[in-house]
């Protein structure tokens, strides 16, 4: 199914998932579903590797966590955000390095205090490579971190590559 993307989510300088400035970091970009998912796309290098050209486990972790808590970003702006509380993912297949890799997030319950989401990362051939599921408090930032938006260069930062379709 084809599906609209409607907003790029900001990314930071030095997050490692997200930051452009990480030299080590997965330099993930974000962006926001019409169906209200997110999807993040990144190419994972050779540092990123467990075994020779597969994505370690605990990265694979970090960018589905990742994808899942912004979706929150969706559902109450920018000045919640969902910590996350705990988190669970289910290997199915290895994650290659070197090649695009799509991850979509969702939420899939809400209360008051908490969020609860799932999420996989899809191989290029369209097959879900790791599943996770992660439930979230959600705090305002200023909870969460003394966070500097200039300083951490919290910002959209527009690539000719930016999809306009994305294909699930």
């Amino acid at each position: 199914m084809q599906y609209r993307v409607v907003r790029k989510q900001p990314n930071s300088r030095m997050c490692v998932v997200c930051g452009l400035k990480n030299p080590f970091g997965l330099r993930a970009q974000f962006y926001e579903l019409e169906n209200g998912e997110v999807m993040a796309l990144f190419h994972p290098r050779d540092e990123h590797q467990s075994y020779p050209g597969r994505l370690h486990g605990g990265i694979a972790t970090a960018i589905l966590d990742e994808t899942i808590g912004r979706v929150g970003l969706i559902k109450y702006g920018e000045d919640i955000w969902g910590v996350t509380v705990e988190f669970q993912a289910r290997f199915r297949r290895p994650v290659p390095l070197l090649e695009e890799i799509r991850v979509i997030g969702r939420i899939t319950a809400d209360t008051r205090r908490t969020f609860t989401g799932t999420g996989e990362i899809i191989l290029p051939d369209g097959r879900v490579a790791v599943e996770g599921k992660g439930k979230y408090i959600k705090l305002p930032i200023d909870q969460i971190t003394d966070f500097d938006v200039d300083a951490e260069e919290w910002r959209v930062s527009p690539d000719s590559r930016d999809p306009q379709v994305v294909e699930l």
